[in-house]
């Protein structure tokens, strides 16, 4: 079956659609950061509630600089404007990929907008309420009458962002898999062979991006991600299938 018109589009017109796109996300996300900062001091209790747990008794976030909690706001007021924007953000990447799709195929765009948003919210939702907290006590448990706790929110607030957002996109998997497979670069089969490799590599992923050493923490990050790999078996399997029916 021959691929529509929109596929051959030249390379100066996809740097126009990727121009088009990114705008149109980036106002997305301007829009929803003043929204945000709106709300700034109601997100940062939000976010900073699984370290305040964590402290002792009448320990406090503390900033070290005259312009470091206005900079961390500000970070607060982007990541939360990520969250809120993203089914709309998911929306151009879709806009973005669907010329080289065929029209048939155009018809996914509803389960990729919902499943990519379902999967990214999720990371996020799973690393803030499982994997954060015992990270944190971890942390924390070091306190003593040696050792005093005194956390710059800003420090804070960038492990944050940074765990939540690669938990986030690590949840995108199936949906990666998905287009892997539509454009046959790997298949369910070749996934399976490979389990144990990835069972590695996910592991080893795990010790390098979670905050806390602790075997507890790792383990809780790398077992949604088997879960995941397996899924996008099945995943690649049914876009396989798929493929075959539409040549």
């Amino acid at each position: 079956m021959e691929t529509n018109e929109d596929a051959k589009m030249s390379l100066t017109e996809h740097l126009i659609e990727l121009r088009k796109r990114l705008t149109n996300a980036l106002i997305a996300l301007g829009v929803g950061f003043l929204v945000c900062y709106y709300f700034k001091d109601t997100l940062f209790a939000v976010i900073t509630k699984p370290l305040v747990e964590a402290l002792p008794k009448n320990s406090y976030l503390i900033y070290t600089g005259l312009t470091q909690a206005f900079f961390t706001y500000m970070k607060v007021a982007f990541f939360s404007s990520l969250i809120l924007t993203s089914p709309f953000i998911f929306f151009q990447v879709w806009k973005f990929i669907s010329p080289a799709l065929l029209p048939q195929e155009k018809k996914y765009v509803v389960p990729f907008v919902l499943s990519s948003t379902i999967l990214f919210l999720s990371g996020v939702i799973f690393g803030y309420f499982v994997v954060l907290p015992p990270a944190f006590r971890f942390f924390v448990s070091f306190n003593n009458q040696y050792l005093q706790a005194m956390i710059s929110f800003n420090e804070y607030i960038g492990l944050f962002i940074k765990f939540l957002l690669g938990f986030g996109l690590s949840f995108q998997l199936p949906v990666l898999i998905f287009f892997l497979a539509k454009l046959g670069i790997v298949t369910d089969k070749m996934l399976s062979q490979n389990r144990k490799y990835a069972i590695l590599l996910m592991f080893i992923a795990a010790a390098i991006l979670t905050p806390s050493p602790d075997a507890l923490s790792q383990m809780l990050m790398a077992i949604p991600l088997l879960f995941l790999y397996e899924v996008s078996i099945f995943v690649a399997k049914f876009a396989g299938r798929k493929k075959e029916a539409s040549a």
